[in-house]
């Protein structure tokens, strides 16, 4: 069988990764070609295009790659038409996978969306689409399944991939951490600012101001190789921190308290049960026309499955100096308020339900008629 997967961002490569490696051992001569970055690369296959150079965030940032994004767009439909795969796998990534959909709909391909856009927040219409052109939805948040049945679409629903990757991480012992990175026995304060370089320069600028104020913990930076070491010390300047790449997990199994930029990293934090504070600040346009469309409480998946404020959000404006260092302290130091995220975790935990998700949705795609 042979199998073509778009994944657009660094999540989408990571969730990519598991599914490949769960088909691959239910059918070992399948064929991969694929969007998506280095761990996707490391299962195999032929990688086309890496997801670094097609994260665009916010309204105003697509508009000014558009004429990237429509080459894209028609390389993958001539990749795809070469490549002629039984199977088309879309992760996430809805303005160009769902063009995509329609095209390999139009041409007799089997389409399976794995880890749903979020339609349930903004642009609802896009579920007729999905009804139309793709064969098999399989969602891993709990509520998503409810949303598509209200619109009477059959969804697949297997858990939280996360649960997965987590579950596969070989962690260090701390001794054994601190040491191969050269770090202090101080208390670990770990900042997480993304991803893309827009958005890891406006966050990493702000959480970095907090680092004066707090000499007795030690601050770490969760690097991605997606970018350059240069690139971070920019920022960074002479602050005394530490910038460790490929090391998520570990910082945060032995962090104190993170500040994590809105994505997936923020339910990562919650399941290495670590306090944290959700930031995001974006472009002003971009920001001004989601704050119009968007229909959601919150926008940290954290909040979002427990439908309530379980992690503080601090966004745009309220993404500052003082407010951020005000609720740093909070989880940090107010025995309250982290115990009650902490049990809140657990139950977080409990809602997304056992580890296997990776394994069930590759079952339902290798059995599809």
């Amino acid at each position: 069988m042979k199998y073509y997967i778009i994944a657009g961002e660094a999540s989408g490569d990571l969730h990519g990764s598991n599914l490949m490696k769960e088909i691959q051992s239910l059918k070992p001569e399948s064929d991969f070609r694929y969007w998506g970055g280095d761990e996707m690369q490391k299962v195999g296959g032929k990688l086309v295009k890496h997801y670094r150079d097609l994260a665009f965030m916010g309204f105003a940032e697509v508009i000014m790659n558009l004429s990237t994004i429509i080459s894209n767009l028609k390389f993958c439909k001539q990749d795809i038409l070469a490549f002629k795969p039984d199977v088309l796998i879309l992760i996430d990534y809805p303005g160009f996978n769902l063009r995509i959909a329609e095209f390999a709909n139009d041409l007799g391909i089997k389409v399976v969306y794995y880890i749903s856009p979020q339609i349930w927040a903004w642009k609802k219409n896009r579920v007729f689409k999905i009804k139309k052109v793709v064969d098999k939805m399989i969602v891993i948040l709990p509520f998503e399944k409810d949303f598509y049945a209200k619109y009477h679409v059959k969804v697949d629903y297997v858990g939280h991939p996360l649960l997965d990757a987590l579950a596969n991480k070989k962690l260090q012992d701390k001794q054994t951490f601190l040491q191969k990175n050269n770090l202090s026995d101080k208390p670990i304060i770990a900042l997480l600012p993304g991803s893309r370089k827009q958005e890891v320069n406006e966050m990493l600028t702000t959480m970095l101001k907090l680092v004066p104020d707090y000499p007795n913990y030690q601050f770490i930076i969760a690097g991605v190789s997606t970018l350059d070491l240069s690139f971070y010390e920019k920022i960074i300047g002479l602050l005394d921190v530490k910038l460790l790449f490929g090391n998520t997990d570990n910082i945060l199994q032995f962090a104190d308290a993170a500040l994590v930029t809105s994505g997936t990293a923020t339910l990562e934090t919650a399941l290495t049960d670590t306090p944290e504070v959700v930031c995001y600040k974006g472009n002003r346009i971009s920001f001004e026309i989601a704050k119009r469309i968007v229909k959601v409480k919150y926008i940290s998946l954290v909040n979002l499955i427990m439908d309530q404020e379980v992690v503080k959000e601090l966004i745009q404006t309220d993404f500052n100096y003082q407010a951020l260092k005000s609720e740093l302290n909070k989880i940090l130091t107010d025995t309250e308020n982290r115990k009650n995220m902490l049990d809140n975790f657990v139950r977080l935990r409990e809602i997304l339900g056992n580890k296997g998700a990776s394994k069930r949705a590759a079952e339902l795609i290798v059995n599809m008629p």
